[in-house]
């Protein structure tokens, strides 16, 4: 101990005792001590870095992702606002049919969507809702009428809605009046002729559209028959708005058969033993070959009597069922029908040389009340033969041999 030197300025350092055996020990200065912390430290703080790059990728994301909704949901409103306001719509036309009439809004805007005429059927049927509790004046929802319609994006949701409801966007009408025995080319051309509407919608909507009246309601389309609705658009006087739907157009005449055939004439055709449709084909025969009201009577009355002698009068006898398929028909059929007018010849021609026993297919045109009158009540007569002079005077034999020798002596120039 005596040889040890202790001096406190010694830049070793100080010098004591940390043991029992009294070992000396240099005690640590302050930058030996700092460099010994010095790890401890950086850990430390490469931990604070570490998670302070964790909080900024999050951030990133969450904004990426905050950004990449905002795209999709203004696409999204973009796409909306279009299907209302048809700012990027086409005018190119899709055919949407109805085959009835159809009641709610959100079934229509999925025949919308279905035909690509629209791309957010949810939102549109949601704005349908709202705007029609906002604006009750100008409904947007159901009924929608059957029918057939040439619609295109560039109307908007608005403007196709008010279609299929039959609602026309011009106050501009027409009034036209559609004499007693015109067929039914005769009213496709007089309607299309003032702008009424559309041809092949037209067409289209007497084809194959259901409409809920009386006479109508079970009515199907015949292969044999060339026009479902032939007999059925009865003659009037209507107005009618320039381009309204072909729908609404076929309802006014159907409106007006339902009133013209009552319920009595219904009881009175069963009484007969023959369905409407029956009726108006022998009133359709009537309203061709009569020249007028009396002549009708007595003619329906020569008609009942050979279809209840059928064995003996298999055929009518009526040129006008022939020449119905010649003048009407024929030159309405275009190259993309199905059928052709011989094929229909075969179903309507009841003259003598006609294989037709009875009646022909369907009526031949629409006739007017009184003949349909004279179909239900009929003259009572034994004739089974009529022809007319040049002049139009009637006359009736009862036999084969009576009917040719009226022919000789007034009408000579007849073939028979």
């Amino acid at each position: 101990m005596d040889n040890l030197d202790f001096k406190s300025g010694d830049k070793r350092g100080d010098i004591y005792f940390s043991n029992a055996e009294g070992i000396p020990t240099r005690k640590a200065t302050s930058s030996q001590s700092a460099q010994k912390s010095a790890p401890v430290q950086s850990a430390k703080k490469l931990k604070k870095v570490k998670y302070k790059g964790q909080g900024i990728g999050s951030t990133y994301l969450f904004f990426i992702v905050v950004i990449a909704c905002s795209m999709l949901l203004s696409i999204y409103a973009i796409f909306c606002m279009n299907d209302i306001l048809a700012i990027t719509k086409t005018n190119s036309s899709v055919t949407v049919s109805l085959a009835q009439q159809v009641e709610k809004s959100d079934d229509v805007i999925d025949t919308l969507s279905d035909n690509g005429l629209i791309r957010c059927k949810y939102f549109c049927k949601v704005f349908v809702k709202l705007r029609d509790k906002l604006i009750t004046s100008s409904r947007l929802g159901g009924p929608y009428e059957a029918g057939v319609y040439y619609l295109n994006g560039k109307m908007g949701l608005e403007g196709m809605l008010k279609t299929l409801q039959g609602t026309t966007e011009t106050n501009e009408t027409v009034q036209l009046t559609f004499p007693e025995g015109y067929t039914v080319p005769d009213i496709i051309n007089r309607l299309v002729d003032n702008d009424v509407c559309d041809k092949n919608a037209l067409i289209s909507v007497i084809q194959t559209t259901n409409f809920d009246f009386k006479l109508t309601s079970d009515l199907t389309q015949k292969d044999a028959v060339p026009y479902r609705l032939e007999g059925f658009l009865f003659p009037e006087t209507y107005e009618f708005f320039i381009n309204e739907s072909p729908a609404s157009v076929v309802k006014k005449f159907l409106l007006q058969g339902d009133k013209v055939f009552s319920k009595k004439y219904v009881d009175r055709a069963a009484e007969l033993g023959y369905t409407p449709y029956e009726i108006l084909t022998i009133a359709s025969i009537v309203q061709k070959e009569a020249g007028d009201e009396e002549q009708m009577k007595i003619i329906a009355g020569i008609i009942e009597n050979r279809l209840d002698d059928t064995v003996n009068f298999p055929t009518l006898g009526c040129q006008s069922t022939a020449d119905y398929i010649t003048n009407k028909v024929a030159p309405s059929i275009s190259s993309t029908e199905s059928h052709s007018a011989d094929y229909y010849m075969t179903y309507y021609n009841t003259n003598n040389s006609s294989t037709v026993v009875g009646l022909p297919a369907g009526p031949i045109c629409n006739p007017g009340k009184a003949a349909i009158q004279a179909a239900l009540y009929p003259e009572k007569t034994s004739a089974k033969f009529f022809f007319h002079d040049n002049s139009g005077e009637l006359y009736t034999a009862r036999t084969l041999s009576e009917f040719k020798e009226k022919v000789r002596e007034y009408a000579p120039y007849l073939e028979y």
